[in-house]
């Protein structure tokens, strides 16, 4: 990866292209999550990518992985979206039935996954924004304590005691059948 930054710095565009399908899911998993819906979440995506390649040349590593580097982009695209009161209230029919029901999605599985995954969600949204931020990082995008402490501008230990303060709160939000 630390070449392909190299070479991205350097205005090469496969190698920034590459960057961007190694990097893609992540970014767009941790805005989709936090805005939740799949239209705003492929043009925040986008816009991290674009201000991504805008900035390129002034990347530095200071021990930061360049996917934590996005996802802070990210962030900061997602946190401005909530300040400037451009979220809307609209649901696209696309969004209503996002889940196949054919071939392996039996429509009965995906009701019940819908179910619980609507359930943990709404458990999440009712935590604190930096312990919805922790849960999100560390187990939606499977992020270590380090890349999770350096997105969230915080030290391991913080980040550690954040995460069970969260997760001692989801499991009272949650109902025992759930897990």
């Amino acid at each position: 990866m630390r070449s392909l930054v190299l070479r991205a710095k350097t205005g090469d565009s496969e190698a920034f292209g590459a960057l961007y399908d190694h990097y893609l899911d992540l970014v767009y998993r941790y805005v989709y999550f936090r805005v939740g819906s799949h239209a705003l979440a492929e043009d925040l995506t986008s816009e991290t990518f674009l201000r991504a390649l805008r900035g390129m040349a002034e990347f530095t590593w200071q021990g930061r992985d360049f996917g934590a580097w996005l996802v802070t982009i990210a962030r900061n695209l997602v946190t401005d979206h909530y300040k400037s009161g451009r979220n809307r209230l609209e649901v696209t029919t696309a969004e209503i039935l996002d889940t196949p029901l054919d071939g392996p999605h039996i429509p009965e599985n995906a009701v019940v996954t819908n179910m619980v995954n609507e359930r943990v969600m709404q458990a999440i949204k009712k935590l604190g924004p930096e312990q919805q931020e922790c849960v999100i990082l560390r187990f939606l995008h499977g992020m270590s304590l380090a890349e999770t402490a350096m997105i969230m501008g915080k030290k391991s230990g913080a980040i550690k005691a954040l995460q069970f303060r969260a997760i001692r709160a989801l499991a009272r939000e949650l109902p025992d059948d759930l897990g």
